[in-house]
């Protein structure tokens, strides 16, 4: 206490704290800083104490408690037995029931850490109490009130002790899996029991366990709905997206995420719409992958046909001219050989040797001639040889061809998928430039509400300068350019009232009329 009182005499003698001071009485601010830390520290020590403190006063109170009250059932309940009869029995039928309940309460706190409740066990354990209450009441003389009631409040120190600790087991539970379970309070259902009734409803129903949380929402949307009243008069003659907040809070939809619904189902519906468009263009490629395998199997399947059949005819040609040659070389040589036999024999025969000669000479030219054709014959073969070398040659081109097809088509198939990525990136940047234009709408549109709730204009007048503004945002002053029937849904009025609402938007942006110019409002 006495450092605690050096240190703030500079601030009893320092003056008020304005801009600029703390520059001349530079040791103030630090005198105060030093108290205030030593006083919050010596603050949380004291209270960490008293914690602590409290804390082995409950478990040493709770557990005498639960002693007396055990004891005082126990006896009771003991009598009780041996009054109707139970015998030995007697002395252990306390026990069952008594410690039944903290039994059947310790499953239960079990099997909630396991996240595996099972309320039975509770209830089995609130019977149990009920029924403890009631044998240590009946104990008593009959007719003594007094004495039944004093017999009852023993059990009852007991299952208070008992549920304490199960309630201070399962916030810590909760706590630990952070959660948080608090219920409606009971002076909210005292003050407002059908509202408090729909929010328990809502907590119950769609798994809201923080009654601040359920609060807050019932809070918003009730501040929505004001405002909604303040714009329309009325909160049911809004828009349906505007009055998505209030028609979808039975179902526990705050009041972002009930705005956020119809860009949810745009964007889930879009996603699906892209999913069926990738679907559509993969079967495509793998129809044309498919097409395309097939086209160079035929190409190659013809290559090999055709090659085959020139190096069969090739094969044959040859066989075809080599067996005529060596058939006319024979006949040839044979028929020289007789003429010869009988050149010789008519020669040593007669004297007409000299004529057999010349027709030796003869038959000689012309076996030169046969030979001469069987040369033939052989060049025509190596042309055929050359030939079946030349098919051999364009089938090792179309092979070639058919890979330099399979290079290009998956050449052509990553080109398809690259063009994919832009495009897909290119949907990301338009994405963002259409949110980064809805962000400027909607902040001109306030604007623009700020400026005519200062000029405190009719609600005529709001509306015809709303739908003003909806004719800007299409980029022209053209009124045609919005529908009535999409005036009518903004304003929530008729198609006849939304004509004349575009009458007067047109009217005032031929004035010159526009959302940033907030004097013209």
């Amino acid at each position: 206490m006495s450092v605690t009182a050096i240190t703030e005499a500079p601030v009893s003698t320092a003056p008020a704290v304005v801009p600029g001071t703390q520059a001349r009485v530079p040791g103030t601010a630090r005198t105060v800083s030093s108290v205030e830390g030593s006083y919050s520290g010596s603050t949380a020590k004291r209270s960490g104490g008293t914690a602590r403190m409290l804390s082995r006063g409950a478990v040493a109170g709770s557990a005498v408690l639960a002693a007396i009250g055990f004891t005082g059932s126990y006896t009771a309940l003991e009598h009780l037995g041996l009054h109707h009869g139970f015998g030995w029995f007697s002395y252990a039928f306390p026990v069952g029931v008594d410690a039944g309940i903290g039994v059947l309460l310790a499953l239960d706190l079990h099997l909630i850490r396991r996240r595996t409740p099972w309320p039975v066990l509770r209830l089995l354990a609130h019977l149990l109490t009920a029924a403890t209450i009631a044998f240590n009441a009946s104990s008593a003389a009959k007719g003594d009130v007094v004495g039944a009631a004093m017999h009852g409040v023993l059990p009852l120190l007991f299952v208070a002790s008992v549920e304490a600790w199960r309630r201070l087991v399962v916030k810590a539970a909760d706590l630990e899996a952070g959660r948080e379970s608090a219920g409606v309070p009971l002076h909210r259902w005292l003050l407002a029991p059908a509202p408090s009734w729909r929010m328990y409803r809502r907590m119950r129903l769609y798994g809201i366990s923080s009654y601040p949380q359920a609060v807050a929402m019932e809070k918003e949307r009730t501040v929505y709905r004001t405002m909604l009243e303040r714009k329309h008069g009325d909160w049911r003659k809004a828009p349906s997206e505007a009055r998505l907040p209030l028609t979808m809070a039975r179902y526990g939809l705050s009041v972002d995420e009930a705005l956020a619904l119809p860009a949810e189902a745009e964007e889930a519906e879009r996603r699906r719409d892209e999913a069926e468009e990738d679907r559509r263009l993969e079967a495509r490629k793998r129809a044309d992958q498919r097409a395309a395998d097939a086209e160079v199997s035929k190409l190659t399947s013809q290559a090999t046909v055709e090659a085959a059949r020139y190096a069969v005819e090739a094969q044959t040609g040859v066989a075809a001219v080599e067996s005529r040659s060596a058939r006319q070389a024979a006949e040839a040589a044979a028929e020289a050989r007789n003429r010869g036999a009988v050149a010789e024999a008519q020669a040593f025969e007669s004297e007409a040797a000299a004529e057999a000669n010349k027709r030796a000479a003869e038959m000689e030219e012309a076996a030169a001639g046969t030979r001469a054709r069987a040369a033939e014959t052989d060049r025509a073969a190596a042309e055929t040889e050359l030939r079946a070398a030349e098919t051999r040659r364009r089938a090792a081109e179309a092979n070639q061809a058919a890979e330099v097809a399979e290079a290009e088509q998956a050449a052509a198939v990553a080109e398809a998928k690259q063009r994919a990525v832009e495009a897909e990136r290119a949907a990301a940047e338009t994405q963002a430039a259409v949110l980064e234009t809805q962000a400027r709408v909607a902040e001109a549109e306030l604007r623009a509400l700020e400026a005519e709730d200062t000029a405190k204009l009719t609600p005529t007048e709001r509306a015809a300068r709303k739908v003003a503004r909806m004719i800007l945002a299409t980029g022209g002053t053209d009124p045609e350019a919005v529908k009535l029937q999409a005036i009518a849904d903004a304003l929530g009025v008729s198609t006849s009232i939304a004509s004349k609402r575009r009458q007067e938007a047109a009217e005032l942006l031929a004035s010159g009329y526009r959302p940033t110019d907030l004097t013209r409002v």
